[in-house]
C-alpha cells in the first residue's frame, strides 16, 4: 500500500532523513520507534506532504506522492492524528469532526459517520456540543482520531498518541489502537512508549538520527537484543 525508499529529508544544513526505507500493507500496524529527533515525525511529515523530501520516493498506491500538497495526500486516503492533538479549542466537538469530513463528497453518510464514531468514542457523543478546548487531554486524544477518521482514511498515521497522557489514559488510546486494526483499520503509528508498542505492532521499525537502525517482528527485534544499544547511542 506504502512503500517509501530512500527518503532524504534536509533541514537547512542538517540531515533529518539519511535514506529511510519503509513499507506498509493494508490491514497493517506498523510502528516508528526511537529517541526524540530519530527522525520519526519527520518521516511522517513528509508522508503527509507537510515536509519536502529532498530525494528518494514515497508511493502509495501506486501513485507518487512527492510534491503533492496535504490536502492531496489526504484526498488520496492518508490522514494524519499529529503530535500534540491539534484540535480546533474553540470548536465544538460536533464542529470538529464535521471539518474531519471535510474532504468527502459523500457528505449525506455523515449522520452514519457519527453513530461509529460514538460506538468508538462514547465519550465524544457525551461532550458533543462542547468546545474541543475544555476536553480532557484523553479526551483531546480521541476527537483527534475520531476527527481523522471521518475522512475515511485508507492509511491512518499516528504520532505519539500516547504522549503526555495518565498511564491508565494510555492503557485506552493503545486498546483503542487495537480496535481499529481489529477492524480493518491499516495505521502507521510513531510512538516512544516501546514496551506498549511491541505489544500490539505488526512490524516495527527503529530510526536512530534519521537512519532505520532495525526492522521486523517485535518478536524479531526482542530477539535481536539490540534496541536497548540503539537508544544508548551504542548501535553500530
Amino acid at each position: 500500500m506504502l512503500r517509501v525508499d530512500n527518503l532524504q529529508v534536509h533541514y537547512g544544513a542538517i540531515a533529518a532523513l539519511r535514506g529511510v526505507s519503509l513499507h506498509v500493507e493494508k490491514g497493517e500496524l506498523v510502528a516508528l520507534i526511537g529517541v526524540n529527533g530519530a527522525g520519526k515525525t519527520t518521516t511522517l511529515s513528509a508522508i503527509a506532504g507537510t515536509v519536502k523530501a529532498l530525494g528518494g520516493s514515497i508511493v502509495f498506491q501506486g501513485q507518487s506522492l512527492i510534491g503533492k500538497s496535504p490536502e492531496a495526500v489526504l484526498r488520496l486516503g492518508i490522514a494524519v492524528v499529529p503530535e500534540g492533538r491539534d484540535i480546533f479549542p474553540s470548536l465544538t466537538v460536533e464542529e470538529n469532526l464535521r471539518l474531519g469530513a471535510f474532504s468527502r463528497h459523500d457528505r449525506s453518510e455523515y449522520r452514519n459517520d457519527l453513530k461509529e464514531t460514538f460506538e468508538l468514542f462514547p465519550i465524544l457523543q457525551e461532550r458533543f456540543h462542547q468546545l474541543g478546548g475544555t476536553l480532557s487531554g484523553g479526551e483531546q486524544q480521541q476527537l483527534a482520531i475520531a476527527r481523522s477518521l471521518m475522512a475515511h482514511p485508507t492509511l491512518l498515521m499516528l504520532d505519539e498518541p500516547s504522549l503526555g497522557l495518565a498511564p491508565t489514559l494510555v492503557s485506552q488510546i493503545f486498546g483503542l489502537i487495537v480496535t481499529l486494526r481489529s477492524r480493518g483499520a491499516t495505521i502507521l503509528l510513531v510512538e516512544q512508549n516501546v514496551q506498549r508498542t511491541l505489544e500490539i505492532a505488526d512490524r516495527v521499525y527503529l530510526l536512530n538520527t534519521g537512519q532505520i537502525e532495525l526492522q521486523g517482528t517485535p518478536a524479531q527485534l526482542k530477539a535481536e537484543g539490540s534496541i536497548k544499544d540503539v537508544y544508548l547511542g551504542k548501535a553500530k
